[in-house]
């Protein structure tokens, strides 16, 4: 599922809202978890999963073509750990 078939599908199920309105509520839905994260918070969703952001510590790799050695420099990264529901529901639980 894309963005587009999300606003779409709640399109269907609240015909009373316009394009706009839903397309206004998605927006903010995902740009307040953004905001939260990049805050370094973290964001739960009862019976859906957590958003979380990981870091990673800079560290001597190699280019694999030349096999010379490089730094990889620090990062941060989303992760996303399911709920215990989205896992029963995803392995035939109800």
């Amino acid at each position: 599922m894309v963005r587009s078939d999300l606003i779409d599908r709640i399109a269907e199920e609240n015909p009373a809202l316009s394009q706009s309105e839903i397309d206004k509520i998605v927006e903010t839905f995902f740009g307040s978890i953004v905001s939260h994260l990049t805050a370094g918070g973290r964001v739960e969703l009862r019976g859906f999963g957590a958003f979380s952001v990981r870091s990673y510590d800079g560290r001597a790799g190699r280019n694999p073509k030349t096999g010379e050695m490089v730094m990889v420099d620090a990062t941060r990264r989303p992760y996303f750990k399911p709920g215990k529901q989205m896992l029963a529901r995803l392995n035939g639980g109800s």
